[in-house]
């Protein structure tokens, strides 16, 4: 990480033009504001990209201010969780144009020893470790947890063929969830309804009482976030596997 933060753009692009502005911007706003030691500089970093992603501003200087995070301390995991909260509160639209700033700044590659490591380096989001609820699904899927408050958010990974059983969200008023489809390819299917192809950015709002599967398709890796929506006296109720010849039939 950095030490104190240096900025020269205002004197470098307005100097003669401009020369109060660019006094303003590189010696109080990035030379007294921030390193002020009252906020660490990784807060900061954190409270800027969300401004500037509140306002919809998405040009270069949010890009800056991602990579500024960046060499700063906020992992890709933090990155992710940070702009998946803001979307609920700025607007989904923005988070999406955010995401593809922030993909190119946090574009490091890990070493393909394995298929998952392939696909990890296709999604943004952690592929996270193996789910602990497995027993509810046929084949291999993956869990990584982004943010655990207020609306607590998931990113649920299924390696090729894998999906989990029926299944129901229950509740008396409210509840459901929300599937957010962010990379490969997979299924969602309602109980007496044909199966719906799930592509990144797909959204899927599941209704409580619904009962209904999702998952992989069956030569690709997929990946959706999961969001649980509170409602009144809630619980999941896991059913029978997909059978095999239903899910080959998609």
């Amino acid at each position: 990480m950095s030490g104190k933060i240096v900025q020269t753009a205002g004197r470098e692009q307005l100097g003669s033009f401009a020369p109060e502005f660019a006094h303003f911007n590189d010696d109080v706003l990035f030379g007294e504001n921030w390193n002020n030691g009252d906020i660490d500089t990784k807060t900061r970093c954190i409270i800027t990209v969300v401004a500037l992603m509140s306002q919809g501003i998405t040009d270069s200087s949010l890009k800056y201010h991602i990579m500024n995070a960046k060499s700063h301390g906020v992992t890709q995991k933090e990155m992710a969780a940070i702009i998946t909260h803001v979307a609920f509160y700025a607007g989904w639209p923005k988070a999406w144009a955010v995401f593809n700033l922030a993909k190119e700044v946090y574009d490091e590659k890990i070493e393909e020893k394995t298929e998952k490591d392939k696909y990890q380096n296709t999604i943004f989001f952690p592929v996270g470790e193996e789910n602990p609820y497995g027993e509810f699904f046929v084949g291999q899927s993956y869990l990584a947890p982004l943010t655990t408050e207020q609306v607590p958010v998931f990113n649920v990974t299924f390696e090729p063929g894998c999906r989990n059983n029926w299944h129901i969200h229950h509740a008396k008023n409210g509840g459901g969830q929300m599937l957010i489809c962010v990379g490969g390819r997979g299924y969602y299917q309602e109980e007496g309804k044909d199966a719906v192809e799930l592509t990144p950015g797909k959204v899927i709002n599941i209704p409580a009482n619904v009962k209904h599967w999702h998952g992989a398709a069956p030569d690709e890796w997929f990946s959706h976030l999961a969001l649980e929506i509170p409602g009144e006296e809630s619980s999941t109720e896991w059913c029978e596997p997909v059978s095999e010849d239903a899910y080959m039939a998609l």
